[in-house]
Parts: structure tokens; sequence; C-alpha cells
């Protein structure tokens, strides 16, 4: 049908066009072709011709793209069920976080990179509410420890059903969220929650198709059990949560990877804080150090061309740190959640956290306002924290330390 009316389509303009032309001018390019003699006048039958194959060109082309479009439609809106895993897989667990005030019967262990801003911000999270877990600490270069799994990125949650199997929660934001309304009303199931969060396709503006969990700043809440605040506060947290993730976390890697000596001495916290030297052999250390420090280097120069960042980075994440704390002043609390932090004050301090021992974050603390702030938080996210338990493989024996 799309091949028959742009037949006729052009076969008209074609007719009309070359009526209208004079007889001196530049021969059209359609006459060229359809005359053996520049300058012998066309044939009607030709020019029928020519309408009819380039209608028919045109046509099937349209055709062809509409019969696509509409084969891939049902490609959007997919849906992404969370894998569901019968037992726990054969990993090392690095550490515990035991709190015996956790009144919760949620048996969760992450997976994790110490310092990775996503991975801070969960555990912020968990520990500001007391929770007890697990750590799985994962080789940045090598990731041994998610061989068994699909998802290769961090931080990512296994959470045990009651039914004793482990769903596989990904997405730091999301992970947050479904905990946070877990909380609410703790006889619920942590399986069924996780169904209400479902992993959505679509097409981005270069129509490739990505997946993302679109209502994943979100708390899922009956009249029950909703949250004491007001859908003013709920609307400013989610805002607040999303721009940490769309922005404030895109300045960390330019800051704290600026140079070569500053990667390099970022790496070595790093090491320091995830304890590296003592879960992870001397060669294995050395690999994460120095490859993590010439690639991240490397790829920080990339980011700040992506994210529009001019060679003077350290203005652009002062600028955002000022825009919190002055937002914080005009709310006149001590907190974004008002006397006790809540999720957009966790969100932020989490990410902060993760370049604490950097350059960076010093200089942060010495031209901005954002000291008073952070340590307030991290001071009442300790006072929560169950004690970590450690665990070393010495040979075939564990050996456990506070």
């Amino acid at each position: 049908m799309y091949s028959y009316r742009i037949n006729n389509l052009c076969r008209n303009f074609i007719r009309v066009t070359v009526k209208l032309q004079p007889k001196q001018n530049a021969i059209l390019p359609s006459r060229y072709y359809a005359a053996s003699d520049k300058k012998s006048e066309p044939s009607t039958f030709k020019l029928a011709m020519m309408g009819t194959a380039i209608g028919a060109a045109v046509g099937t082309a349209y055709s062809t793209y509409s019969q696509w479009h509409e084969k891939t439609d049902h490609m959007i809106h997919e849906r992404k069920h969370p894998k569901v895993l019968s037992r726990l897989p054969k990993v090392k667990i690095t550490k515990k976080v035991v709190n015996p005030k956790d009144d919760t019967d949620l048996d969760l262990v992450l997976f994790q990179f110490q310092t990775c801003p996503f991975c801070c911000k969960v555990r912020a999270f968990l520990d500001f509410l007391g929770l007890s877990y697990s750590i799985v600490e994962v080789d940045a270069v090598l990731r041994q420890d998610l061989k068994w799994s699909e998802y290769k990125k961090v931080p990512m949650l296994l959470a045990k059903q009651r039914d004793g199997k482990y769903v596989q929660l990904t997405d730091s934001s999301t992970i947050v969220s479904i905990l946070s309304s877990y909380m609410l009303d703790k006889n619920q199931d942590i399986g069924e929650l996780v169904k209400l969060y479902p992993n959505v396709s679509f097409f981005d503006d270069k129509g490739k198709k990505v997946y993302d969990i679109l209502n994943k700043y979100f708390l899922m809440f009956g009249d029950k059990n909703k949250p004491s605040t007001s859908k003013e506060d709920q609307l400013s947290e989610r805002q607040w949560r999303s721009w940490v993730d769309t922005h404030l976390v895109h300045l960390i890697s330019p800051n704290v990877y600026r140079s070569w000596n500053e990667s390099l001495e970022t790496f070595e916290w790093f090491s320091d804080a995830g304890e590296w030297s003592i879960h992870f052999p001397k060669w294995e250390r050395d690999l994460m150090v120095y490859v993590g420090a010439v690639a991240m280097w490397i790829l920080s120069k990339r980011l700040k061309t992506r994210y529009g960042l001019d060679d003077d980075v350290r203005s652009h994440i002062y600028d955002a740190l000022d825009k919190w704390t002055d937002s914080l002043e005009k709310k006149k609390t001590k907190f974004m959640g008002g006397k006790q932090p809540n999720l957009a004050d966790l969100a932020v301090f989490g990410v902060l956290s993760s370049m604490e021992g950097c350059q960076a974050f010093k200089d942060c603390l010495q031209n901005t306002k954002i000291r008073e702030w952070f340590y307030a938080v991290k001071d009442i996210v300790n006072k929560n924290k169950g004690t970590i338990i450690r665990e070393t493989v010495i040979g075939d024996q564990n050996k456990i330390s506070l």
C-alpha cells in the first residue's frame, strides 16, 4: 500500500516539474537519465517508468522501516526479573558486620569494592540502619568472585528470601529503596518486594536498547506503613538522590585521578582502606594498585570530556558541595532530613566518603563548608554500625579478628 501511494506521488511530481520547467533551462537530472540525447524531450513513457521506479524504491524502503518498527515495538518495556539463586555461591567472605540490635530476619551478602562510591553509599545506608551483613571484597581487576554471575558490576547484594533462596539486587539506589521499603514493614518477603522494582527496557537517544529501574528512587508502602514525612519532603529526597547519581558521583573520578601522582596516591589509599594486603596475595594487590592507577588516570581524562568539565576540575566539585550546603542553610536544619539524616543525606555522605583519604577530599574540606555536615553524618552512621569481624584465610584455616 505504501509503495503504491508513493509511486503515484512521484509520477505526478515529475510530470508537473517537467511542464513547469522552461525549455532553455538546464536539463533536469530526471530528463538527463530518461533520454539518450541531452537536448531531446523525454517521452511520457520514460517519465512514467522513472516515476514508477522511484516510487517503488521509496515505498519499499518505507514499508520495510514500518515493518521493522512494528517488530521492534515489543522490545520496548520488556522486563527483566532479578536472578534468584538456589543457594549462596561459593565465594570468600572477607568481613562480617554483626549488630546484636538488628531485629530483622535479613541475610545479606554485599559484593563490593571498598572505596567504590556506589558501594560506599550502600554501606552508609546499611550501617545507619544498624543491619548485619557479610562482605565479599571483589578484586577490582580480575573480579574472580563475580565469575558465577552474568552481572559483573558492584555493588551487588544477595538477599535471602523466605524460601531459602537468594535474590540478586543490583543498582545502589534500588538496593537502598528496596531495603528502606522493607524496613517500613518487616513482615514483607524481600523476594516479593524486589518484584516491585522491575528492570524495564527502552531505547536511548542513540537508538540503543537499554535497561533501567525507573522507580529506583521511590519507596513502596501501603496506607498502614507509609513514611511520616510529607509528600514535599519525599519529592525533595528523591530529587537529591537522583542528583547524586547523575551529577555528584561523576565529579569524583576526574578529581581523585586528576594527575598520575594523585591517581597512585588514591589507589594506595584504596589498598589500605580495603585491606588488600590481607585479603589478596601481594602480586594481586600490586596489580590492582598499579594497573588500576594507570587505567583510572587515563579514564579520568575521558570522563572530564564526557561530562563537560574544564581543566579546573576542583571548581566543579566545590560548586556541587556549595549547592548542597546552601540548601541546608535555607532549610535551617542540621540534615536534609531534619534532625536525622534521610536517604539524600546518606547518598551524599556515602559518595563523598569514597574519597575521604584522597587529596581531593582534603581540598574540599578546606574550600567548602561541607566539613561540619559530613562528620555529623559520619558520627551517627558509626554509632549505629555493628561490629566488624574480619575473616582471613591462612592455609585451610579461617582466622577471625575484630
